[in-house]
């Protein structure tokens, strides 16, 4: 017989008793206890311009090792008992704990940072000449160079303590205010997350009637929400102020490993690419009997032929597809069925949205999504499996090498999408499921290339706005509807001015602009995919390199290595973003 998969994951084995567990409290304790002691060895450190303090600069990295992994597993604990449960008061306050160790922790790493650039350069050179020390000399070196943009070590001491009840406040602040907004439909009062799912309703009266509910919703609140968001970005611009930081880009890209000029490029190609995806959303509108589209109409399905998969169904497809690949991809996500890694339950009080945490100091992953059946369930479940593969691919080495960027964190998650999303249009029955199948992919691109580029532009002309002082919510509304009307071509007849509020990731506080890595990411693993198919089934292993190089050179590097491509060329992004078009194209055949 075959397996029965729960659609409910295990955090019992983690901690007993969830944000009550008496285990966790002592974790947490235990997690401060370690971090005090890094600090106090950091702080007593006083290290000499000479070779042999090679050995207490890996003493310090071990100490720094086992608290972040304390810290780490704590703060994917809070955020799955959150997830799972929004009404959880406990794990809101949990959240503000680990939110507190973490600050703790990058205290005492900035003073760690500030000590390391006090090396010349020849020593460090010579510090760096074997052992652990060689191993994580990338990720050394870059803490090394980053704690010399910074400010002196008591100034960003000051900032990290102030960002506390500053910068992250606001960012629980937005969570706390989207948890209290409920949509009323009808009789019905719906979580956003809810909501949302409802856009995608195949009866256009319900999507309409939703989105007017959902502009109200978020409506309603915009002034807290603009509060927020102006706070986010005047703490992010001071600091940047403060620093001697012009650009707004230049942290992203140091986070993300990569050059303005890679960002440029892949930009520019796909500006020069919307024709195709214009058309694509005319031809859509046709085939729902509109003249043009809506945004309430981007995600409603085409045709009637709802190809709906059960759960177990959906696990049992992406494992079989998965194997087409390669064994240890499909492995990995067997045993995450089969061991209750996965929350998919479709239930009320659930947090919306999906994510793939880990769990460093058991060395397992768990992933978070509300599953319905629908293709684009599946799809988004064989997206966290990706992210889910990466770190197990990655699960030997050290943690500090572990540290991938959001650019490449994408690569491993699309790549896993695009398999089952190709997988799906190919084992399609009739021609209507293929289309609907196609178009679901396709509105993978759309999303990507076109919603994504929107948040970058609004993102950056908000910042620029910004800079001259707050920026109201009507205005806003103006800069984001600007940046929607530039990014969709001009392809919709109405927009979603009150996106700024409603996106969760402009809140995100743990990193700026939260957007243009999801599309590096993207079109990054179509090139990938393009070699795959090329080399069929033998690529798995050369795939596995990649990813375990991922977290240890900029990304650049990372594809002369692997990939032997230029990013920084338009023709990589070209090739990427032709195998996009090339849907497209097979969509419009189909419908002519």
């Amino acid at each position: 017989m075959a397996n029965t998969y729960s659609d409910v994951w295990d955090l019992e084995v983690f901690f007993e008793g969830g944000s009550n567990s008496p285990e966790f409290a002592d974790h947490l304790k235990a997690a401060g206890e370690q971090i005090e002691k890094f600090k106090k060895e950091v702080e007593g450190w006083e290290p000499a311009d000479q070779p042999d303090e090679g050995t207490k600069l890996a003493d310090l990295v071990g100490l720094f090792d086992g608290a972040a992994k304390k810290v780490r597993q704590a703060g994917a604990f809070v955020s799955c008992l959150h997830a799972q449960n929004t009404d959880d008061k406990k794990a809101g306050q949990l959240k503000a704990t680990v939110t507190e160790l973490s600050a703790s922790l990058q205290t005492a790493l900035t003073a760690f940072d500030q000590k390391l650039s006090s090396f010349s350069q020849d020593v460090w050179d010579e510090l760096l000449q074997d052992g652990l020390l060689k191993e994580l000399r990338f990720v050394l070196t870059e803490r090394r160079d980053r704690a010399a943009e910074k400010l002196s070590e008591k100034e960003e001491t000051a900032i990290n303590a102030l960002s506390v009840d500053g910068y992250h406040g606001w960012g629980q602040m937005y969570d706390l205010l989207v948890g209290y907004t409920k949509v009323q439909f009808k009789e019905e009062s719906l979580s956003v997350g809810q909501a949302a799912n409802k856009l995608a309703d195949a009866d256009r009266s319900v999507r309409k009637d939703v989105f007017a509910a959902w502009e109200q919703a978020w409506g309603e609140k915009e002034d807290f929400y603009a509060k927020t968001l102006n706070h986010l970005a005047g703490f992010r611009l001071n600091v940047y102020k403060l620093r001697g930081w012009e650009d707004v880009l230049k942290e992203p890209l140091d986070i993300n490993r990569m050059k303005k000029e890679t960002l440029d490029a892949m930009w520019e190609v796909i500006s020069d690419n919307k024709e195709p995806f214009v058309r694509f959303l005319n031809r859509k509108a046709g085939l729902l009997g509109l003249e043009k589209l809506s945004w309430f109409d981007l995600d409603a399905p085409i045709g009637s032929a709802e190809s709906k998969m059960t759960y177990q169904q959906g696990a049992d497809f992406i494992v079989d597809n998965f194997a087409q690949f390669g064994k240890e991809m499909a492995d990995f996500a067997k045993m995450a069925f089969e061991d209750n890694w996965i929350e998919a339950e479709d239930r009320p009080g659930k947090a919306p949205g999906g994510f793939h945490t880990f769990f460093p100091e058991s060395s397992q992953s768990r992933i978070f999504m509300t599953y319905s059946g629908t293709p684009s369930n599946v799809s988004t479940l064989a997206h966290e499996l990706g992210h889910g593969f990466h770190t197990f691919a990655m699960r030997d080495l050290h943690l500090l090498n572990r540290n991938y960027a959001m650019n490449v964190a994408e690569t491993a998650s699309t790549f896993a999408e695009m398999i089952v999303s190709d997988a799906s249009v190919k084992n399609a029955q009739t021609k209507e499921e293929k289309l609907g199948l196609l178009e679901d992919k396709i509105q993978r691109s759309v999303a990507l290339l076109m919603n994504i580029h929107a948040r970058f532009l609004f993102e950056t002309s908000f910042y620029e706005e910004r800079k001259q002082g707050v920026v109201n919510p009507e205005r806003l509304g103006e800069l984001m509807k600007n940046a929607q009307e530039e990014a969709y071509g001009g392809a919709l007849e109405e927009y979603h001015p009150l996106f700024w509020a409603s996106k969760l990731h402009f809140f995100i506080t743990g990193v700026p602009f939260y957007n243009f890595p999801y599309t590096f990411g993207y079109l990054f693993s179509l090139g990938i995919y393009a070699m795959a198919l090329e080399e069929g089934k033998g690529y798995e292993e050369k795939y596995i390199a990649l990813l375990k190089d991922s977290a240890s050179m900029t990304v650049e590097e990372l594809a002369q290595k692997h990939l032997n491509v230029d990013l920084t060329k338009k023709d990589f992004w070209e090739k990427a973003v032709r195998m996009c078009v090339d849907d497209v194209e097979e969509f419009m055949a189909l419908t002519e």
